[in-house]
């Protein structure tokens, strides 16, 4: 069952009166990644409340956004790594000490069973709440261990790790979103 929510009202749908909301209709209103993510985001045995607002809003409520910022994120961090001249070849990963690094280590490490879980079970909602709890890593770690140095500050071994960390996290969102048929913007 799929219910529509728009202005915080439920969209009452009848045939015979001409309510009727196709998934073209959707699709127009949230955009195809949106879409495609709001129906893949949920159990097959739960109902689906698609907030239309909620769903079209570019905004960290929206999970598909949340989801594809992160790694448009990743994405323009490893270009300014690339003009620094940063690269993440042969980290020292043992410099990735701090909590919110080992959050988003362990998690990037939950992806494979996460996937196998998802296509033994025929469950792909697995993937896409697993891509959301990722993406909630990658922001706590963003937000708390600079990645790149800043102001006159040299690059160091840390940058790399940290570097090194941020690509893997883009990978597996990249990977992730993938299998979902949602795109991975590099930019947003």
């Amino acid at each position: 069952m799929v219910n529509l929510v728009r202005d915080g009202v439920a969209v009452k749908m009848s045939k015979r009166a001409g309510t009727v909301i196709t998934l073209d209709d959707l699709v127009e209103a949230i955009g195809v990644d949106a879409s495609r993510y709001v129906m893949i985001r949920s159990s097959v045995d739960s109902s689906i409340d698609i907030d239309l607002a909620l769903w079209a809003s570019a905004s960290n409520e929206n999970p598909v956004y949340y989801v594809q910022y992160a790694h448009a994120r990743l994405a323009s961090l490893a270009r300014n790594a690339a003009e620094l001249g940063i690269s993440a070849d042969d980290p020292d990963l043992s410099l990735l000490t701090h909590e919110q690094e080992g959050e988003l280590i362990r998690t990037i490490g939950e992806y494979p069973r996460v996937v196998a879980s998802a296509a033994e079970l025929r469950e792909p909602h697995r993937i896409a709440r697993y891509l959301e709890e990722l993406a909630g890593a990658y922001h706590r770690f963003y937000g708390a261990c600079r990645v790149l140095p800043q102001g006159d500050e040299e690059p160091g071994p840390v940058n790399t790790a940290r570097l090194a960390l941020g690509n893997a996290t883009r990978q597996v969102l990249a990977n992730g979103l993938e299998l979902l048929g949602v795109s991975a913007p590099e930019r947003m």
